[in-house]
């Protein structure tokens, strides 16, 4: 049975919307012995993790280990980000995609001059979204374009993109930096599937104008082993502008369907080749060139696309942990607010500056990108379990909390802690890096109470120590007994 808090925030025990600021001081409580047998069996000692639980409406944490040490967050961060996002720019806020053009159009619907396409920052511009502005402006009139697709991408400093990756995966999409213009998260979907006639079928999504795969895997006999090489192609750009993704060797035919996501090319040329993709699926001709540059002044506006509203957005961030989303997001609140374009240091300064109106100043506070995917990035338990609890009795509660893994059944936490009796009953934000593994959320305990739960392990052996975490959730569920 799922908490309420996916139709309504988690109620305090005497009032939902205020918290008290001078409550008693409870007795302290200890770790209970099935976390710390947990962290004595992964080899992590009480000074590598933070704890901070309180009850819903009441800061004053029951328990508080090492609750002021800044440590690493991991996407937990993103909770940061998604409630400063939902509160500052509204629930109900959409990005915008438009297209301009100039120059003549013919009665047979050619376009002598050039299509502009003006991003904002969509974290969400997947295909089944793009076809809308590809649509609205074939109903502009507009059939074929003779003259040069251009992106105007202004609304980001070209400072924010191009960045190194977080690691040594460039090809991963979690590595996908922001961008004006996000494209399908600019990652390829590659979906391969053997037959018993010894081939093997590959579908990619999203489609690209410019991607040409060559097929030269073989459907073998035997077990399911060394299907990596298979899996993984050579993909090489072309100066012409095409790209080869080529795929070869045996694929054992009891190796099944298997899907494997990459991240290629750069923004411009992803973004480009997939909206000429829907172009000419819809009917659409152009052969020019693509470049970036502004758009003119004088240039007539054709049609705008307007995104799925921050609410979905941050349920998706939350939910599945898109770092790529969050990135937009975080870019878009400086944005916004101090105009483009957009830099780090704008969002970092707008994000403060609606914490300290918010009487949640957070002086350990260290803002890289806003989404956790960061050895910079630090935030205590007490500071993030001091927002969970203002994010719970705020006008976006509904929204914020609602955008959390639900234990056992959803998201991130769909696979954790199904056989237990907390599933379904908490809203837990998780984060992992290597040496981290975090929590944070709500947890509706079965003695009618409900607490914000904090933790952040920061340790070599942090990866074996998700029992820990696991163990405290149950905790907390049982009333803290």
């Amino acid at each position: 049975m799922l908490v309420a808090a996916a139709a309504l925030a988690f109620a305090a025990p005497a009032d939902a919307r205020k918290l008290r600021r001078h409550a008693h001081t409870p007795v302290a409580l200890q770790l209970p012995a099935s976390v710390t047998r947990a962290l004595k069996r992964a080899d992590v000692p009480l000074s590598s993790i933070s704890v901070v639980v309180e009850r819903i409406g009441d800061p004053t944490p029951l328990v508080a280990l090492n609750a002021q040490t800044p440590m690493l967050p991991a996407s937990t961060m993103k909770l940061v980000t998604t409630y400063a996002g939902l509160s500052v720019l509204g629930p109900d806020y959409r990005w915008r995609t438009s297209a301009y053009a100039d120059g003549n159009l013919d009665p047979d619907g050619t376009l002598h001059g050039n299509l502009y396409i003006q991003g904002t920052g969509d974290p969400k511009l997947v295909p089944e979204e793009l076809i809308d502005l590809v649509d609205k402006i074939r109903r502009a009139g507009i059939t074929a374009i003779d003259g040069e697709l251009v992106l105007d991408k202004r609304f980001f400093d070209p400072s924010t993109r191009d960045l190194p990756p977080f690691d040594d995966d460039a090809e991963a999409p979690y590595n996908v930096g922001p961008d004006p213009l996000l494209y399908a998260f600019k990652s390829l979907s590659f979906t391969l599937t053997p037959s018993p006639d010894g081939n093997v079928a590959i579908d990619v999504i999203p489609a690209l104008a410019q991607l040409q795969i060559d097929n030269s895997l073989r459907a073998s006999a035997g077990p399911c082993v060394g299907v990596d090489a298979a899996l993984t192609p050579s993909v090489t750009p072309h100066r012409n502008g095409t790209v080869d993704a080529l795929f070869s060797g045996d694929y054992p035919l009891r190796c099944g369907p298997r899907t494997i996501n990459l991240a290629v090319l750069d923004h411009t040329a992803f973004f480009a080749g997939g909206f000429l993709a829907l172009w000419r699926s819809a009917g659409g001709t152009f052969n020019g060139t693509t470049h970036e540059g502004p758009v003119p002044v004088g240039a007539r506006l054709l049609a705008v696309h307007r995104g799925p509203v921050l609410t979905d957005i941050v349920r998706d961030i939350n939910k599945f942990s898109n770092n790529v989303m969050a990135r937009n997001l975080f870019l878009t609140i400086g944005a916004v607010v101090n105009k483009p374009p957009a830099t780090p240091a704008k969002s970092r300064a707008v994000i403060e500056r609606f914490l300290h109106t918010q009487a949640l100043d957070m002086p350990e506070l260290a803002l890289e990108n806003g989404s956790g995917l960061s050895r910079e990035e630090h935030i205590s338990a007490k500071s993030l379990a001091d927002l969970l609890q203002h994010a719970n009795a705020s006008p976006v509660a509904q929204a914020f909390v609602a955008s959390l893994p639900v234990a056992g059944v959803d998201g991130t936490m769909r696979n954790r802690l199904r056989s237990e009796p907390v599933f379904g009953n908490a809203h837990i934000k998780t984060g992992t890096l290597n040496d981290v593994r975090a929590i944070a959320g709500y947890v509706a305990a079965d003695n009618g109470q409900s607490y914000v739960v904090v933790s952040f392990i920061n340790d070599r052996h942090a990866a074996a120590a998700r029992a820990a975490h696991d163990a405290l959730l149950e905790w907390v569920y049982r009333g803290l007994r």
